[in-house]
């Protein structure tokens, strides 16, 4: 039984084993969303009806509460769930809104004040027809004969395998798993794109793809409880893994789901994919440099899915869409957009490198119209600066078009050279010849942007190496 004080529902004092517990519960009974077992991961916090009827999982931006899917609660209980945590939000001087909700809460919902947007659609399969599918495309029966030709096996994990620290499987999972999230052009997200494999390792069924001993990939399935079916949450692998192992790993996670009976499986939100508005169109269109939304949808359309189901986003009718996508993206970004665009940019993807390429240009026009007497010790040592500057924009076009690891070491060790050789320049020389304000500026610009670049070129460095072997 759950004890606790409350305020419009929310719990203010419980202990952590009872609710989660209690959560569990709530999953277990009415976890209809493909994303409902999501909740039972770190960073949720937890509302419960005051009458008992549902649970919402969400999580507190500052402004808004961010519900992770429709409420866990009885078909016909969804509106007023849904309605009195809207109360509760109000009372704390929140918004609300309800991200990866599918049609069965909407038209639950209908009753209440909300507006949708479609953010994306999920692939759905029936396992049972998966045979057929194996047989009937010739580029997915290619690829798994690809993989098991260069000897990759795939292993179902049991729970305790998992749960050990101490497991050998389990280590190398980790180093995975580690390399994985170091290797991607973004930061680490939040909310519903989160990467937690090790808890309720019960709950769920986890492969690895192994080739000569060595683990090479990882897949995790979580119960959808309430569709008797299973949401393939991740699958990974390295690099250099052989064509087909993302495919060999779904094609036994798909036989295990045919083998318990299952009737549906999903891979989860393809993102920005389907029937969206113009404004996630060219989101999707200018974030691939970051994030390839029109790749994954490719590859989980090449699994031949029965259907797309839409995912959307619904807030309230007084919300502007703006808005509500603004409150999803920052409990996405771990409740701070700021610091989350900071770390994805020190990690250097390719569109920042050519943002660094594009900078240099009127930076090296501007050294070159510069008055040489009043910046420069010499002419020549300007000139130099500008030969500098065309030969280091050449080559970060070149790694933002293709990395290459020793073109890269190259650069970001003459970045570094830049840094301290300008930042002497401009202690010694021009600092004390600096006579207004904009000089200071430019002088001050001159030290930091070679420091941020040598930063982002090291840690763009560090990344394709993992990207290139997971060394």
């Amino acid at each position: 039984m759950l004890v606790a004080a409350t305020t419009g529902g929310k719990v203010l004092a419980v202990s952590s084993e009872s609710q989660a517990q209690t959560v569990l519960e709530a999953v277990r009974s009415y976890g209809y969303n493909a994303t409902a077992f999501q909740v039972l991961e770190p960073g949720f916090e937890y509302w419960f009806a005051p009458d008992g009827a549902g649970t919402v999982a969400y999580v507190d931006t500052g402004s808004a509460w961010v519900a992770a899917g429709a409420p866990l609660a009885p078909a016909e209980k969804l509106a007023d769930v849904a309605r009195q945590f809207e109360a509760a939000a109000a009372l704390s001087g929140r918004r609300v809104c309800f991200v990866a909700v599918e049609q069965r809460f909407l038209q639950a919902a209908a009753s209440l004040d909300l507006q949708a947007l479609q953010i994306g659609e999920q692939p759905v399969w029936d396992p049972q027809a998966w045979p057929s599918i194996a047989k009937s495309s010739r580029s997915l029966r290619e690829q798994l004969r690809r993989a098991r030709a260069k000897g990759v096996t795939i292993e179902l994990l049991a729970p305790e395998q998992l749960a050990d620290p101490e497991s050998p499987v389990r280590a190398q999972v980790e180093r995975l798993l580690r390399a994985w999230l170091s290797s991607r052009n973004m930061a680490p997200l939040g909310f519903l794109v989160q990467l937690h494999v090790f808890s309720y390792v019960a709950e769920r069924r986890c492969f690895v793809a192994r080739q000569h001993d060595r683990v090479i990939g990882f897949l995790g399935m979580i119960p959808v409880y309430a569709r008797g079916g299973w949401f393939i949450e991740d699958f990974l692998r390295e690099p250099n893994a052989p064509n087909g192992t993302s495919e060999l790993m779904i094609d036994a996670a798909m036989q295990a789901a045919l083998h318990k009976g299952a009737r549906f499986v999903t891979l989860g939100l393809s993102p920005l994919a389907g029937t969206v508005v113009p404004v996630l169109q060219w989101a999707s269109r200018w974030g691939a440099a970051l994030y390839d939304f029109a790749g994954l949808r490719a590859f989980k359309a090449k699994l031949k899915p029965e259907r797309w189901d839409p995912i959307y986003i619904a807030f309230q009718m007084r919300t502007s869409g703006w808005l509500a996508l603004y409150d999803m993206l920052k409990a996405l970004a771990r409740g701070n957009l700021l610091r989350f665009g900071i770390e994805t940019v020190l990690r250097g993807p390719a569109v920042v490198l050519r943002a660094l390429s594009l900078f240099l240009v009127p930076w090296t026009v501007l050294l070159a119209a510069a008055d040489s007497a009043h910046w420069f010790p010499s002419p020549w040592i300007k000139w130099g600066w500008v030969g500098f500057d065309l030969l280091l924009t050449a080559a970060l076009l070149r790694l933002s078009t293709r990395w290459d690891e020793r073109l890269g070491i190259a650069v970001a060790a003459a970045a570094t050279f830049d840094a301290v050789a300008t930042t002497v320049e401009a202690i010694g020389y021009n600092w004390p010849r600096a006579s207004t304000w904009q000089d200071a500026c430019v002088i001050v610009i001159s030290m930091l942007a070679p420091v941020l670049a040598a930063i982002i070129l090291w840690r763009a460095h560090a990344r394709h190496r993992i990207t290139l072997g997971f060394h």
